[in-house]
């Protein structure tokens, strides 16, 4: 009755555990075993029970595992477990009847190494159960790409940060890495535009993801919404501290040729460059770079247009403020030359202190048309302070008063109706200038060449360089001009001209020019008469002039001579009367008996016309 009862209940649970198709053999055994109960021992009943158990134990766990694998998905991502690495694959346990594949190349870092080993846990890809050899695909990258999708969605849906690296720049903006590749436009790299992004590419930043989309695999970032967020918070704390006077420190953020953007944490301030230094700036990149971190003064604040002027140069004492006890009038300092104009040199006494040398203050000696000719920008000068107006901030300095003045000496040197010599520097229509003192030039005006040659040019008797000698004739120290004579080297032949050539005095000269008014007449080397033409005789109905020639040999009379204004006055016609005279008085001489009243009355005109023509 046990052994039956025991039978009845094993083939209970066996119906209610196992399936269909094993239900008769277990049936016919037990018909079996009853007819044969009493012929076997109780050990062998025991045997075969145990038996039956192990078969049904053994078909439950298949069972149970084949239903395991069912909830297993291709596509899902499982924990596993590495259980082997050969040459070319990962071995991982996921829990299926056999270990999964990993290709090994998805274990190299960058630099080449194996970054797995036995026993790590790890989440993998099933790609395939089985493929046609019966092997389980699996793949580590991308089940991790598969978790970084999860990241992203959930860090875009809570609006949270993400890190990456950027990692190359492309069409547009910056390829970065985030375990995906994610774009980030241009515009969304930083607050304001960037000229060289490719400086980025290498760097770490915290981004935003402005969108994605999972089935084409896109995902845009933006780094400059990050930045917008935290200056929006800093110019809240900025705003409470900032005040005109205020003294802050903030960063070079922009350089333009007027000046400096400075951000002072989430506000912009502008410096001036006339507000940069006390010292001439050429250009703000003089003095400062983007990046650098400076202090500056708040100079005004406009909370409204949330405008702030900053300065630079505030932050110091106006060297303004001291010119007058640093530099008397009169005192000698030392400065560099800044710049140029066509009126004179500023120098640099002091950063933020200049003062200008007129072109007219540079030199003793030398006409100085422009600064360029003695100074170039750089020298290093000695100047004296003649004047300043502190008010205006402008200081008169002086190169030529630190040497004594040789216009001061010239007239002790070299007193009037002195003899020097000197080399002819330069030749002008007016005259020549010859070198007398270092920096000092005579001039020998053209009339002061020669005392009767007529000359239209200096270079007709002159070269320059060539070595004269000349006469002081004066010199002029407040207008610094001296004056010489070559002529004066030799007495003035006019002084014996009216002796020479009293007036009634017959001369014979050679004609050296003829004008609508008269004729020329050289009486010796520099000396000349002019015959004008009312005293040229001739046909008074044609031109007079025109029976004469250049060069023609003819006699004439001296009417008058003026040394003053070195003029001997010719005529012809004078000279022909007078020898008509000479002839009529011989022939009223020689026929004295012939001669009846009417003669005599012709005589005594003649004789008295000719008086009146004498005095």
């Amino acid at each position: 009755m046990t052994v039956e009862n025991e039978q009845d209940t094993g083939s209970r649970n066996t119906g209610e555990e196992s399936k269909d198709t094993l239900q008769e053999p277990v049936v016919e055994a037990n018909v079996d075993r009853s007819e044969k109960d009493e012929a076997k021992s109780d050990a062998e009943l025991s045997f075969e029970r145990l038996e039956d158990d192990e078969d049904e134990v053994e078909n439950e766990f298949m069972q149970m595992y084949e239903e395991s694998l069912k909830s297993i998905q291709e596509g899902e991502v499982v924990s596993g477990e590495i259980v082997q690495i050969d040459k070319e694959y990962v071995l991982v346990d996921i829990g299926y009847k056999s270990e999964g594949q990993i290709r090994i190349q998805e274990f190299f870092d960058p630099e080449g190494n194996l970054t797995a080993k036995v026993g790590d846990k790890i989440e993998v890809l099933l790609e395939r159960r089985e493929d046609d050899e019966g092997v389980i695909r699996l793949s580590k990258e991308k089940a991790a790409k598969i978790k970084v999708w999860d990241k992203v969605k959930k860090i875009y849906e809570s609006d949270e940060t993400i890190s990456g690296q950027i990692i190359s720049r492309v069409k547009g903006g910056l390829s970065v890495d985030i375990g995906l590749q994610a774009f980030l436009p241009g515009s969304q790299v930083d607050l304001r535009p960037i000229r060289d992004m490719d400086s980025l590419v290498g760097t770490v930043h915290d981004f935003k993801i402005v969108k994605y989309n999972k089935r084409r695999g896109n995902i845009v970032l933006s780094r400059r919404a990050i930045l917008e967020a935290d200056r929006l918070n800093l110019k809240e704390d900025t705003l409470k501290i900032i005040e005109e006077g205020s003294v802050l420190k903030g960063t070079v953020k922009n350089i333009t040729d007027y000046g400096l953007f400075i951000d002072l944490g989430g506000i912009d301030g502008l410096v001036h460059i006339t507000d940069m230094s006390w010292g001439r700036v050429g250009h703000p990149s003089e003095m400062h770079q983007a990046g650098d971190e400076i202090e500056v003064k708040v100079l005004s604040f406009d909370k409204e247009k949330e405008r702030v002027s900053l300065g630079i140069k505030q932050l110091t004492l106006d060297p303004w403020s001291r010119v007058e006890e640093v530099y008397p009038i009169g005192a000698r300092v030392s400065g560099r030359i800044v710049s140029l104009t066509d009126y004179g040199a500023f120098v640099e006494v002091e950063q933020g202190v200049e003062g200008l040398i007129h072109v007219s203050e540079m030199s003793w000696t030398r006409k100085v048309r422009h600064p360029s000719q003695i100074l170039t920008v750089g020298d290093a000068v000695e100047t004296i302070v003649l004047n300043m107006d502190v008010g205006r901030k402008r200081i008169s300095l002086g190169m030529k008063q630190v040497e004594p003045n040789p216009w001061d000496v010239i007239e002790e040197k070299y007193p009037i109706g002195t003899t020097i010599e000197g080399k002819i520097k330069n030749i002008t229509d007016f005259g020549a200038f010859i070198g007398i003192d270092e920096g000092i030039d005579g001039l020998v005006h053209i009339s002061d060449i020669s005392w009767t040659k007529r000359i239209k040019h200096p270079s007709e008797v002159y070269k320059k360089g060539q070595e004269v000698q000349a006469v002081v004739l004066s010199i002029d120290k407040e207008n610094e001009r001296f004056s010489l004579g070559i002529k004066q080297l030799a007495a003035d032949p006019w002084d014996e001209i009216p002796i020479r050539y009293k007036p009634g005095t017959r001369v014979t000269g050679a004609i050296t020019n003829i004008t609508d008014f008269g004729l020329f007449l050289e009486l010796e080397e520099g000396i000349e008469g002019l015959v004008h033409i009312s005293e040229v005789s001739g046909d008074k109905k044609g031109n007079p002039l025109s029976r004469f020639q250049i060069d023609d040999v003819i006699q004439a009379k001296v009417i008058n001579v003026s040394r003053q204004d070195k003029k001997i006055g010719l005529s012809i016609r004078k000279l022909e009367e007078t020898s008509e005279k000479d002839s009529f008085r011989s022939y009223l001489n020689n026929n004295k008996e012939a001669t009846s009243n009417l003669g005599e009355l012709l005589r005594e005109e003649m004789m008295n016309r000719e008086q009146q023509e004498e005095n």
